[in-house]
């Protein structure tokens, strides 16, 4: 069956309780009453201006409310063809609900609104006055809205609203990797910080655009998620492997305890994060005793397949230790929820305090388990970054290098000062570096005496580098690097190029 008269997309349809009648609204602004047996038109009423969004009927289907793009709340007469403008909201209108109460409508505001229950008895309504005869055709009602004479709606306010929070309706993903910044249909402008899903500034009626440039930062970190905001609200997806690309140090996020440069997964103790009522909730069922071959039990037993250590990759340096660090801490106030689907069913949502610990691989990704309860992490792509050290010209400073050098992205500038003093000031061998051009492990923070910042740099309230003597200044593109900088920041703000990074270096004054 084919039903043809709308000239736009139908938005809402109606069909009476006997199923022979049926009432549409589409985005020609046009609604339309159909006899089904007879497939026919039987009326065409123009009352709205803009798409028709949402139809409601009185019981015996003798009477329709209309809502949608223009604001505005319609009854009319389906015999008659009279009608009556019932209210103007300040937003569109999505739904129409009738009940013993009045009528209820849902607007894009995410605010429910409620008007008097004898709107619902269109007799008392008509008598009020105010009503028209609904055309046939819809350039009708937008021509007498342009000469002046629009209706005046019967009811100027609800009797009962119910706001709803704000819908965020657009966002921006800051290249650190950890706040969003957001602005919500109220104007106001919030700064999240993902890794524990809370707003940590709220700026108020602010220029979004002007606050994203007030908040770059010059820092290179990979995206390791994406957001969308369709639900008015902040949705963040994580998909493996992409999701474990992004590392931090441990002092960059002021993790107390822990050493500096330990390198922190920002994926990995997010789950962890997100995941902690739901550990602690396993080992109350199935005990915290990890078995012989390091990992911790699941309680109910994770297929082979599942953890099959071809498709993942261990960390030898990582504990089994299921603490939450405090930037990874969500709250159980108001906390988030989880989406995602298991080796079985569909798709399942649940607070994330709603979980109870049951729980497995039926209903979490393998890798979420993986990293969670094992520490591993799929294979990912390349974390390493290759750059050549040079004197700066003229300079008579030579150090002992095997041309290219290979580190971590997220090695900060200081520690390749460090190299070159190793290699110009303590005449160490090249044991320093690897056959391959890895930096040594002392280089990279790990273990390996390295008396030039040692803890008495730390406890002197210095950076290790502000300790350095001779003084050394790592150069690219001729331009003077801070310390704190990533090789992945130098290489993205600084070098610009798909070559291989060259870094220059030169003695400066000694610091007094």
């Amino acid at each position: 069956m084919k039903l043809r008269g709308h000239t736009d997309n139908i938005r809402a349809l109606l069909v009476d309780p006997s199923g022979r009648y049926c009432i549409s609204g589409s985005s020609d602004s046009m609604i339309r009453y159909w006899d089904l047996s007879m497939q026919r038109c039987i009326h065409s009423y123009a009352v709205h201006t803009d798409s028709v969004w949402s139809l409601a009927s009185t019981p015996s289907f003798s009477h329709v409310y209309s809502g949608g793009r223009d604001h505005s709340l319609y009854l009319t007469d389906l015999n008659s063809r009279e009608s009556v403008l019932l209210c103007r909201e300040e937003h569109p209108i999505l739904q129409l609900a009738l009940d013993n109460d009045g009528i209820w409508l849902a607007t894009t505001d995410s605010s429910v609104h409620r008007y008097p229950a004898e709107a619902r008895d269109p007799v008392k309504v008509f008598q009020r006055g105010g009503s028209f005869y609904a055309g046939n055709l819809s350039f009708s009602r937008a021509r007498v809205s342009l000469e002046g004479s629009t209706p005046v709606p019967v009811y100027k306010e609800a009797s009962l609203s119910i706001r709803g929070t704000p819908a965020i309706v657009q966002h921006e993903i800051l290249n650190n990797r950890r706040h969003v910044l957001t602005k919500d249909t109220a104007g106001i402008v919030k700064l999240w910080e993902i890794t524990r899903g809370v707003v940590i500034e709220n700026y108020g009626e602010v220029p979004f655009e002007k606050k994203k440039e007030e908040l770059i930062e010059m820092v290179s970190i990979p995206a390791w998620f994406t957001i969308d905001t369709r639900l008015g609200s902040l949705s963040v997806h994580l998909d493996t492997p992409q999701c474990f690309s992004a590392e931090m140090y441990s002092a960059d996020l002021s993790i107390v305890g822990k050493p500096e440069d330990d390198k922190v997964n920002l994926a990995r103790e997010t789950l962890k994060g997100l995941l902690a009522h739901w550990l602690a909730k396993r080992r109350q069922r199935f005990g915290s005793q990890p078995s012989s071959n390091g990992e911790i039990p699941s309680g109910k037993e994770i297929s082979t397949r599942t953890l099959t250590l071809s498709r993942v990759e261990g960390d030898a340096n990582l504990e089994n230790d299921s603490s939450v660090y405090p930037p990874f801490e969500f709250p159980v106030t108001s906390p988030p929820s989880v989406v995602t689907e298991g080796s079985q069913g569909g798709p399942w949502r649940k607070k994330t305090t709603d979980l109870d610990g049951t729980e497995d691989e039926k209903d979490f990704p393998w890798w979420v388990l993986d990293c969670v309860l094992n520490n591993r992490l799929p294979p990912r792509e390349n974390t390493k970054c290759s750059f050549y050290l040079h004197p700066c010209e003229g300079s008579t400073v030579q150090i002992l290098t095997q041309g290219k050098l290979s580190a971590p992205r997220i090695l900060r500038i200081h520690k390749v000062v460090n190299y070159v003093i190793e290699k110009m000031v303590l005449d160490k061998s090249l044991d320093s570096a690897s056959a391959d051009g890895t930096l040594a492990p002392s280089i990279l923070g790990g273990p390996g005496p390295l008396p030039l910042v040692g803890d008495s740099s730390l406890r002197s309230g210095l950076r290790p580098w502000q300790r350095l003597k001779p003084s050394i200044e790592i150069l690219c593109n001729n331009q003077v690097l801070l310390p704190d900088m990533s090789l992945a920041t130098v290489r993205a703000y600084i070098w610009k190029k798909p070559e291989d990074l060259i870094l220059n270096y030169r003695v400066v004054q000694n610091r007094s």
